[in-house]
């Protein structure tokens, strides 16, 4: 069964760092492109990052880029969103998705067919 799973999410401070993982059982994350999106509560889903199948090429959206950077570890079947300068507004539930056909990665919800369950990330005093 092919399955993503986050950790690593939590109360931090505004200003503070997080770190979340996205790991992957099932199947080998080496072919696809992983985006990071967020939710938070009353607002639309909104892709943060991606990170490209190599680890070559990566994006981020205006609201994080800066702070947020995606990185991978093939070999651990891992993809991470290290997240700096943590704001109350990007108080979220965080997303891991898949790109299931080999392409370049996008922000772009519709382009993921694999999706983990999602981290909390609360940024407060």
């Amino acid at each position: 069964q092919m399955q993503l799973v986050e950790s690593g999410g939590g109360l931090v401070q505004p200003g503070g760092s997080l770190r979340l993982s996205c790991a992957a059982s099932g199947f080998s994350l080496s072919f696809h492109a992983i985006a990071w999106f967020r939710q938070a509560p009353g607002k639309e889903r909104e892709g943060i990052s991606c990170i490209s199948s190599s680890g070559a090429s990566t994006s981020s959206a205006d609201s994080v880029k800066g702070r947020f950077t995606a990185s991978r570890d093939n070999a651990k079947n891992t993809v991470y969103l290290q997240m700096s300068s943590l704001k109350p507004e990007d108080t979220a539930v965080y997303y891991c998705a898949a790109e299931p056909y080999g392409r370049p990665c996008t922000l772009e919800s519709a382009s993921y067919n694999y999706w983990g369950q999602g981290s909390q990330v609360t940024v407060s005093s």
